[in-house]
């Protein structure tokens, strides 16, 4: 791991970094907050994942999130959306190739190689952090945007018990039923659409994936909100699977982080109160 710049904020230390990665095959880039703690202290983690277009630089420079996590002891990790370099296959359209990993480990050529966003997420970048950070890594919530939401819901669902907090910002619910999710999941997996269930939401609660409680903030004035996010859809899933979710519809907001940063304190509070217990020095 190699640290790319370290500069102090709130009393602790806003941090990017990069490393090779054996699962993508390439450079990876990632930025950690560690708030300002006791020596020997461990940390719970709050993981945020970014969504279309974005890289790990979005949400640390407009994401407003070291106050509230130096006030309540949390790490902040944001990650990569996907892999980078010359070398890469990629798309002319946003929603798809680069800025555009879904959180999938691709099935399908030229993808598969270096598009396997869900195994470092879930296997190798944890490592990292658990090794090289104070971090306790007993102690995890996960929050992410849009598809980086998607993310967040469907890695918790799928890991039962690693994630104590769940929360998302306008998550894309059910990407099988929409047009930014379907392109994705059958550019990258193919057309099975069996093989995608593993990537919806939705799908995942329905075959009987459970959160212990969940939290969910959605603009009213979000542009994707009808056609390609669908909170209606998980509020029902989670109704159906008496998963006790609070589904905020907050009037007046759009897509942008403008309404990210309104709520993220917010978010980082609901997380804190589910991570406290533990050592923090």
């Amino acid at each position: 791991m190699e640290t790319v710049a370290e500069n102090r904020a709130f009393g602790g230390v806003q941090g990017v970094y990069s490393h090779a990665s054996a699962e993508t095959g390439t450079e990876m880039t990632f930025s950690v907050f560690v708030p300002p703690h006791q020596l020997g202290a461990k940390l719970p983690v709050l993981w945020y994942l970014s969504g279309l277009t974005c890289t790990h630089s979005n949400v640390t420079e407009k994401g407003e999130f070291r106050a509230a996590c130096a006030e309540r002891g949390i790490i902040f990790v944001a990650p990569d959306t996907s892999p980078r370099g010359e070398d890469i296959p990629d798309d002319d359209a946003y929603d798809f190739g680069k800025g555009a990993g879904f959180y999938v480990d691709a099935m399908q050529a030229p993808w598969a190689k270096t598009f396997r966003m869900r195994s470092y997420i879930e296997n190798e970048l944890p490592s990292l952090i658990g090794k090289n950070f104070p971090a306790d890594m007993e102690r995890q919530g996960i929050t992410g945007h849009s598809m980086g939401g998607h993310g967040a819901l469907t890695i918790a669902l799928r890991n039962p018990g690693r994630f104590t907090s769940v929360s998302a910002f306008a998550p894309i619910v059910s990407p099988m039923n929409c047009p930014w999710g379907e392109k994705a999941l059958s550019g990258y997996l193919g057309s099975n659409r069996d093989t995608w269930r593993e990537y919806d939401a939705c799908a995942l609660i329905e075959d009987g994936a459970r959160l212990p409680d969940l939290l969910v903030d959605q603009g009213t004035a979000d542009n994707f909100l009808k056609d390609e996010l669908k909170t209606g859809l998980l509020a029902l899933a989670c109704k159906k699977a008496d998963i006790p979710a609070q589904i905020r519809m907050q009037d007046g907001y759009d897509h942008s982080y403008y309404f990210i940063s309104t709520f993220m304190a917010d978010h980082i509070g609901w997380h804190a109160d589910r991570l406290k217990d533990g050592d923090e020095g």
